[in-house]
C-alpha cells in the first residue's frame, strides 16, 4: 500500500516568488542599514570631538592596529561658549574592545587616495580608569594628522619653478660626476656606521629631542612677525654681494691672502709699539692746556686762515724759488762739513740742556726776561726835563742826620761785615742767588719780589714763598720785578 504526498512547496510559482521577494528585501535592508551597524547586534558606544570633520562620512570605518573594530555612527555639528566650532562623531564599537583604557588617542587617516578616510585608535596605558560607553574623547587627545591635499598645496607655482630650477641645477651640476658618486657612496659607509650610536642616542627618551623641535617651532613664532624685515635683509645682502662680486678678483682675494700675514705681523709689531703709544699718550696730555684754549683762539685761527686762503695763491712764484733753496739745503745737508757742524750744535745743545733747566722757568715762570727788557727800556727813556734816570739819578743809602752816618758798615760806604745794626733801618738786606723756580730750588719768583724786612739783617733767601706771580702776568695784583 503506498502513501500519498502532497505538492513540494517548489512546486508553487507564488511560494517561491514570494520567499523570493521576502530575501532580496532583507539584503537590501541589511545593505542599506550596514553602515549604521548591523541590527539588534550590542555595540560599545563613543564620542569623540575633532577640529573638524576632515571629510569624513557616515559609516566609515574605525580601526586599531590596522583591525576594523567599528564605524561612524553619526557626525554633528558643535560651537563652543566663544563662538568657534568643532565636529563631534559618534562611533560604534565591538563590545569585545570594552572598555578602552583612559587617556586613548585619536587621529584621522586616510585610507586612500581617492579621499576616504577612517579613524584610528590607540588606546592608552591597561591598569588605570577606562572609558565607559557614551564617555565623549576631547580635543586634547586628537593627534593632528596631515592632510593629502596639504601636501600637494605646498606645490605652489613659485615652489614648482623653484624645483624646477633645482633639479635643472642638480642635474648639470651631476651630471658627468657618476665616478665621484660612487666614491662619495662609498666614503659614506663609514659616516653612516658612525651616525648609528648617534641616532640611537638622539631617539632614546632621555634626550628629549622633542622639546628641541618645540623650541624650534616657537623660535619659528618668534621670528614670524619680522620675515618681511628679513626677507628685505636678504634683498639688501642680494645687492650688497652682488656689488662685492665684482671686487671678489683680485682685490676681496688678495684681502683674504694677505689678511693672515697682515695679522701676524701686527701682533709681533703691535707690542713695539707701546712705547710709542705712551709718548703719544703723553703728548696729548701736555696738550690739553692748549685744546682748552682753542674756544678764544679758534676763532682767530679761523681768520688767519680765510686770510690764508686769500695770500697763499699769491705765493706760487716763492714756492717755485723755495724749491732752488731746498735743492741749494739738500746739497749743504750733504757737505760733510755741514754734518759735522750739526753734530757739535747737538753736542752743544746737550751741554746747554742743564743750564737751560735753570734759565727756562726764569722766563717761563716768572717772566724775567721781559721784565728785564721792560725796565732797561724804561731806565734809558723815562725821566723828567733834566733827563732820563740813568743820567741823573743816584741812588745812596740813607744815613744820620747829625753824624751822616747811619751805623756801623753802612751800605753807603765801604765796610767790613754786614750793617747790622743798632739803628732799625741799618740792616743789610742781599740775596745773591734769589729762588726763580729752578730746578732743586722752591717754585717762587723770588727775585723782585723781596720785602724789606725792618730791623732784621737778610743774607740769601728771604723767609716765607714770595708766590710766582710777577709785573705783566695776568691774575690778581702782584708784586712788580725790580729792575
Amino acid at each position: 500500500m503506498s502513501r500519498r504526498t502532497g505538492p513540494a512547496l517548489t512546486a508553487s510559482p507564488v511560494l517561491v516568488g514570494a520567499v523570493t521577494v521576502l530575501v532580496t528585501i532583507v539584503a537590501v535592508f541589511l545593505s542599506y542599514n550596514a553602515t549604521s551597524g548591523l541590527p539588534f547586534v550590542p555595540t560599545y558606544d563613543l564620542k569623540a570631538n575633532l577640529p573638524n570633520a576632515q571629510q569624513l562620512v557616515k559609516g566609515f570605518e574605525v580601526r586599531i592596529g590596522g583591525a576594523r573594530v567599528g564605524l561612524i555612527s553619526k557626525i554633528d555639528p558643535r560651537r563652543r561658549a566663544d563662538g568657534t566650532t568643532y565636529a563631534q562623531i559618534t562611533m560604534k564599537l565591538d563590545k569585545s574592545i570594552e572598555p578602552l583604557p583612559a587617556g586613548s588617542k585619536l587621529r584621522v587617516r586616510p585610507r586612500s587616495a581617492l579621499g576616504l578616510k577612517y579613524v584610528e585608535l590607540a588606546p592608552g596605558a591597561e591598569g588605570g580608569q577606562t572609558l565607559p560607553a557614551g564617555t565623549t574623547i576631547g580635543t586634547q587627545d586628537v593627534r593632528p594628522t596631515v592632510e593629502l591635499d596639504e601636501v600637494f598645496n605646498m606645490f605652489s607655482g613659485k615652489a614648482r619653478v623653484g624645483q624646477r630650477n633645482s633639479l635643472d641645477g642638480y642635474g648639470g651640476g651631476l651630471a658627468g660626476r657618476g665616478q665621484d658618486l660612487n666614491t662619495a657612496i662609498e666614503a659614506f659607509v663609514p659616516l653612516l656606521t658612525d651616525l648609528d650610536p648617534v641616532m640611537r642616542n638622539l631617539s632614546s627618551p632621555d634626550t628629549k629631542l622633542g622639546r628641541f623641535f618645540k623650541a624650534l617651532a616657537d623660535a619659528s613664532s618668534e621670528v614670524a612677525p619680522v620675515a618681511e624685515d628679513q626677507a628685505s635683509l636678504f634683498v639688501n645682502l642680494d645687492a650688497s654681494f652682488t656689488a662685492l662680486a665684482g671686487i671678489a678678483r683680485p682685490f676681496l682675494q688678495e684681502t683674504i691672502t694677505e689678511s693672515p700675514i697682515t695679522e701676524q705681523v701686527g701682533i709681533e709689531q703691535f707690542p713695539q709699539q707701546h712705547a710709542f703709544l705712551v709718548n703719544q699718550t703723553a703728548l696729548f696730555r701736555e696738550l690739553r692746556p692748549g685744546i682748552a684754549t682753542l674756544p678764544h683762539s679758534a676763532p682767530i685761527l679761523a681768520d688767519a686762515f680765510e686770510a690764508g686762503t686769500k695770500v697763499l695763491p699769491k705765493t706760487k712764484q716763492m714756492n717755485r724759488d723755495l724749491a732752488d733753496v731746498f735743492d741749494s739745503l739738500a746739497e749743504f745737508s750733504d757737505d760733510m762739513l755741514a754734518r759735522d757742524g750739526i753734530d757739535m750744535l747737538t753736542r752743544l745743545s746737550a751741554s746747554l740742556r742743564p743750564t737751560l733747566k735753570f734759565l727756562v722757568p726764569a722766563q717761563t715762570t716768572c717772566n724775567y726776561a721781559t721784565l728785564w727788557f721792560r725796565n732797561a727800556a724804561s731806565l734809558l727813556s723815562d725821566g723828567d726835563k733834566n733827563g732820563t734816570w740813568q743820567r741823573f739819578m743816584v741812588v745812596a743809602a740813607p744815613t744820620l742826620r747829625s753824624s751822616n752816618v747811619f751805623g756801623p758798615n753802612n751800605e753807603g760806604f765801604p765796610s767790613s761785615g754786614l750793617a747790622n745794626g743798632p739803628q732799625v733801618e741799618n740792616h743789610t738786606h742781599v740775596n745773591p742767588y734769589p729762588n726763580t723756580a729752578a730746578p732743586g730750588q722752591t717754585k717762587e719768583c723770588e727775585a723782585g719780589n723781596e720785602r724789606y724786612a725792618r730791623g732784621q739783617t737778610v743774607a740769601g733767601n728771604v723767609p716765607g714763598s714770595q708766590g710766582t706771580r710777577t709785573s705783566g702776568q695776568s691774575g690778581p695784583s702782584v708784586a712788580e720785578a725790580g729792575p
